[in-house]
């Protein structure tokens, strides 16, 4: 009797964990420095923020597969604006957009300091996670400040802790393998709803 194959894992993809795309499968390019954000982490993200991000703008800087914006609007966000200068990525970000019927996914082919740079609007969340192999973030701090909106979150991964400068509030951070990953606020920049409970294994 033949014996059964042992399934192999699927490269390139990932699945939505939660809201209204729940369990639906995305793929995306091979690319050595495209990492996308474990499901684990995207977990406990998403329990320190709420599971409802109904009428938020988002936005996704290196965005690499998408993950995170596609968990935010799963999750009822109106905005979610996915930004890297990568045309591999783009093309995928656009397939999946429409795959999903995602139509408040807004995809911009442009590095990330030139992006906020020239953008006006102030967003509820943004996450940002460059290459660990790049030093993004001595430049990134003073632009991403005026984007951020009254009650607005900033959330990092990176290789290593981050260093908080001036101005920045750090609310949570932990670590899941290689990745370190945080949550911050612009100091005094509290308008906005608080944070919920986490759970305590998520």
């Amino acid at each position: 009797m033949p014996t059964a194959r042992a399934r192999k894992p699927v490269a390139n993809q990932l699945r939505i964990i939660g809201g209204q795309w729940r369990s639906r499968i995305l793929h995306f390019p091979d690319s050595e420095s495209l990492r996308p954000t474990p499901q684990r982490v995207r977990e406990t993200l998403f329990n320190w923020l709420g599971q409802d991000l109904t009428g938020l703008a988002v936005l996704d800087l290196f965005a690499g597969s998408g993950a995170l914006a596609f968990e935010s609007l799963s999750r009822g966000a109106a905005l979610a604006v996915a930004v890297d200068n990568d045309p591999q990525v783009i093309r995928s970000l656009s397939d999946n957009a429409k795959l999903l019927n995602a139509h408040h996914l807004e995809v911009h082919r442009v590095d990330a300091a030139a992006f906020l740079t020239r953008e006006t609007r102030r967003f509820d969340l943004i996450t940002a996670d460059p290459p660990f192999s790049q030093s993004w973030f001595p430049k990134l701090w003073t632009l991403l400040a005026p984007r951020i909106a009254p009650g607005g979150w900033l959330y990092v991964e990176q290789a290593r802790p981050i260093e908080v400068p001036d101005g920045w509030e750090l609310h949570r951070q932990r670590k899941a393998g290689q990745v370190h990953y945080h949550l911050l606020r612009r100091a005094g920049n509290t308008t906005g709803p608080t944070l919920p409970q986490p759970r305590l294994n998520p």
